[in-house]
């Protein structure tokens, strides 16, 4: 087998199709008729010097893909099957992949690291394999070189699969020495070192002991300073990444290291190579993210319960810190825009000197308007372009009191420079800070208004006409006007905008047709302009709202001709149609808001539906999760009337509910029966049959994504709600299902991911509850429902001593109470009363701050009080 497998790796990679399908079905066959021979061949030949350099590689790699895969479910099958594997097959893989560390050829060491921390993530874990990291660790003091950088390598893989807790301190605190000692200056090869860099960045999560002690965290800094001087660039650039780790894991311990990073990063920002000079920059990004989270949590003053205080680093580091930042601003390259992923040190510059001013607030501004003052009028591009790009990055953060005066006199400026300006930089720049300022001072929030009757026409006229200038401009004068019409949605019924509208909306929709809107996402950007324009109108502009509609349907139509396109035109247009659902989806929440333009738009139903099932009918996720949103605003506007599409709607419903590949399509579509429930109420029940069978279905799958359970469990609400005591047929599985993810839901604990993922689980599963009860209340059929009252009452007593829900848990939760106590009345009483938690949990909540949970658990009580009494 074994030569025969070296010839099947090599067809794998022929250019001849036929012969690399026949390779892959052989390695398949192969891979399920013996799996431990399987393995234990790919190690080998991965690990045989004699064999060519790409079937190693490619035994590797295959071997790692027998260990892991992205989707949840493939994964714990692998590690399974792999536990299960027979001992002797493991312990010869294993010794393969260690020879292999100590191979000449690069590619195989490589390799074979990666697998080794795959079967380290499997094993270690389960307490298997305690050998290894003592084997590793004999290997870095062997020379060759090659051998210690395959095996620093491999440890720094190993970090990055296990987690901290998996490993002892003791053998934690050897791979640190490992790794430092490989690090540092004294080791003179290059590739060593890089190695070892790369490797303290992944361990340094298990570090936490080793930084709390002075003297093990002073030797570990200066080794990461020093190496930020090597001569190497790939090894300065690592080490730069470390200190960003650094910067946010160990905040709380950087203070008698700062003034030194300032200077390292300041010189390397100034000198360095651009990636080197990017981390550098991201150290401070890093450290302001740091300290906005510490004063956002916290409101700027410590308490007890602080766990972490803000040192002010960014504070004290300022006088230095922005002028070095508005350096890097002068640094942009002639062609930035033209590049979707641009990155470059004046946009890294001016990305941090964003977050220096959410920092610290107006003291940056004194700091950067002398930049502005000096640069703006400069004949040098660059200089105008780097004040702007100054001015627009510090507009978040900085009171309006402090901003607004400076915005007065910039705005006429700018809107003449978004017009003159020679340069397309310049005008892109000035279109996104215009953006920003129509973003963050204006509209309610703000007391002084900087946009007046005497200055509204002028803007809009400037920004219509930037909408015909290059893409990359338009798409930012879109964004602009977007801004502007968002700050005018709380203004009550009249809106400054309303005299432009009809101009707005037409040169939007011009915008869309332009032959090149396509780059820049121009056409995107006027789509979603074109939205919040709509959503954000008055009832003076409903008229021309209506008018709207048959030239999106039109549109939507036109994309729906069927032309024989390549499968790069069904993108764009595919992309298109998902614009023009979402857009139908806007117009249709306006009209259908307010009963006159409601009966009017009434007329283009049926053909809006008509045009929905037709895109259906096209095979494209992104356009399906468009049309099904639009869809569950026409449900919701039409209401009983719904109705009438169902027949034809429910193939594709099913659909969307199957779709367990494009879970996001699934997680809509459950959020569409919900509409679809609410607006049919008990016409939907000869639907019911069909959508609890595949959502009961889609609960107890493994395939589907963890983030479409919450949504169903509300979805169970909707429905129990709409149809009432028919819910019976459904209520023992529906609640066997409900009853197991709420014991789930109880054990999830720790993890602050989690706390957010167990937070939308428990509130899915207690709008269930509430949907359910009301559903069934004053039918004769409530009693069916009193089983399960104590365990739901354990649930709410359970997720109240863990403390740790958000107020939407809250108030659904207290809001589940008074439902028990409303439908089931005196059964529920006695329970209530002997509840653990139930009295406590109802005072905290009449005591909340939060109007909607107050307001819920003052029904509650009342529902409650009268539960009791009887």
């Amino acid at each position: 087998m074994a030569m025969e497998v070296t010839q099947v790796l090599l067809n794998a990679q022929s250019i001849d199709g036929a012969v690399r399908k026949n390779a892959e079905d052989s390695l398949k066959q192969f891979q399920e008729q013996n799996l431990p021979v399987f393995l234990v061949s790919l190690s080998g030949e991965l690990a045989n010097e004699e064999k060519p350099v790409e079937t190693r590689k490619l035994a590797g790699l295959v071997l790692k893909n027998a260990l892991d895969a992205k989707e949840q479910h493939r994964k714990f099958e692998l590690v399974q099957r792999w536990l299960s594997l027979d001992g002797n097959a493991k312990s010869q893989i294993k010794a393969c992949l260690l020879t292999t560390l100590t191979s000449p050829v690069s590619d195989a060491r490589s390799t074979a690291s990666q697998v080794i921390a795959k079967v380290a993530g499997i094993e270690l874990p389960h307490k298997q394999w305690p050998e290894l990291i003592g084997s590793l660790l004999s290997n870095v003091h062997q020379l060759p070189a090659q051998a210690k950088q395959a095996t620093l390598e491999t440890l720094g893989y190993l970090c990055e699969e296990v987690s901290p807790d998996v490993i002892d301190q003791d053998q934690v605190n050897k791979i640190l020495t490992a790794v430092v000692q490989g690090m540092s200056s004294s080791e003179g090869n290059t590739d060593v070192r890089l190695a070892a860099t790369r490797a303290l960045y992944n361990a340094l999560g298990f570090a936490q002991a080793n930084f709390s002690n002075d003297m093990e965290r002073d030797y570990i800094m200066r080794v990461v300073c020093e190496a930020t001087l090597s001569p190497e660039v790939r090894i300065r650039q690592a080490a730069f990444e470390c200190l960003v780790s650094i910067s946010s894991t160990y905040y709380e311990k950087l203070a008698p290291y700062i003034q030194d990073i300032f200077n390292i990063t300041a010189k390397a920002v100034r000198e360095d190579e651009e990636p080197v000079a990017l981390q550098a920059i991201e150290f401070w990004s890093s450290i302001c993210d740091e300290e906005i989270d510490i004063l956002e949590e916290y409101g700027g003053d410590f308490t007890g319960d602080s766990d972490i205080p803000c040192f002010y680093f960014i504070k004290q580091a300022l006088p230095a810190l922005v002028p070095m930042l508005l350096e890097t601003l002068l640094k942009q390259e002639e062609d930035q825009d033209q590049d979707e992923g641009a990155w470059n040190i004046a946009m890294a510059g001016g990305t941090c000197l964003g977050l220096v001013a959410r920092t610290v607030g107006d003291d940056i501004v004194p700091l950067v308007v002398p930049f502005i003052e000096e640069n703006i009028s400069k004949p040098d591009w660059r200089q105008r372009e780097a004040a702007t790009y100054a001015f627009g990055s510090i507009l978040e953060g900085p009171s309006p009191e402090k901003l607004i005066p400076l915005v007065n006199v910039a705005l006429t400026f700018m809107l003449s420079a978004l017009t003159k300006d020679p340069n397309s930089h310049v005008k892109d720049t000035t279109a996104w800070t215009l953006g920003r300022i129509f973003e963050f001072l204006h509209g309610s929030v703000v007391d002084s208004p900087i946009i007046s009757q005497a200055n509204c026409q002028q803007i809009i006229t400037v920004l219509l006409q930037s909408m015909k200038d290059t893409p990359n401009v338009a798409e930012k004068a879109c964004g602009a006007l977007y801004f502007l019409a968002q700050g005018y949605e709380e203004m009550g019924p009249s809106s400054p905008l309303t005299p432009f509208f009809q101009e707005i909306v037409q040169s939007l929709l011009t915008v869309t047709h332009r032959e090149d809107a396509g780059e820049s996402r121009l056409r995107t950007a006027a789509y979603e302009t074109l939205n919040e324009v709509v959503r954000c109108s008055t009832d003076e502009t409903a008229p021309l709202v209506l008018q709207l509609v048959p030239v999106i349907m039109m549109e939507l139509h036109n994309t729906l001709e069927g032309q024989k396109l390549s499968s790069d035109e069904k993108e764009k247009q595919s992309e298109l149609q998902g614009l023009l659902c979402g857009c139908l989806q806007v117009i249709i929440q306006k009209l259908g808001a307010s009963e006159p333009t409601k009966y009017v738009f009434m007329q283009y139903a049926d053909q809006i539906m008509g045009l929905f099932l037709r895109v259906f009918a096209c095979r494209s996720a992104t356009v399906h999760e468009e049309a099904m949103l639009a869809i569950g605003a026409l449900a919701y506007a039409t209401g009983a009337d719904f109705a009438k599409y169902m027949p034809e709607f429910y193939r594709y419903l099913e659909m969307g509910l199957q779709n367990f590949e494009e879970y996001q399509v699934c997680a809509v579509t459950v959020g569409v029966v919900g509409d679809i429930s609410r607006a049919l109420e008990e016409k939907i029940v000869p639907y019911c049959d069909g959508i609890m069978t595949q959502l009961l279905k889609n609960l107890s799958s493994n395939q589907l994504h963890r983030s479409v359970k919450p949504p169903i469990f509300s979805c169970f609400g909707d429905i129990a709600l709409a149809v009432g005591e028919y819910f019976e047929k459904y209520l023992m599985w529906a609640m066997s299902a409900l009853q197991s993810a709420a014991e789930l839901s109880t054990h999830i604990a720790g993890d602050d991911e989690l706390v957010e993922y167990t937070n939308s689980l428990r509130n899915g599963i207690l709008e269930a509850y509430s949907g359910i009860f009301q559903g069934f209340k004053n039918s004769p059929k409530t009693q069916l429902l009193i089983p399960y009252a104590p365990h739901i009452l354990q649930f709410l007593d359970g997720i109240y001593m863990e403390k740790d829900m958000d107020d939407v848990v809250m108030k659904t939760a207290i809001g589940v109470l008074g439902d028990l106590a409303d439908t089931l009345g005196s059964h529920a009483g006695s329970m209530i009363q002997q509840s653990v938690s139930s009295k406590d949990f109802l005072n905290e909540c009449l005591s909340s701050e939060d109007l909607m949970i107050k307001e819920s658990a003052e029904w509650a009580k009342l529902a409650i009080s009268r539960a009791i009494s009887v």
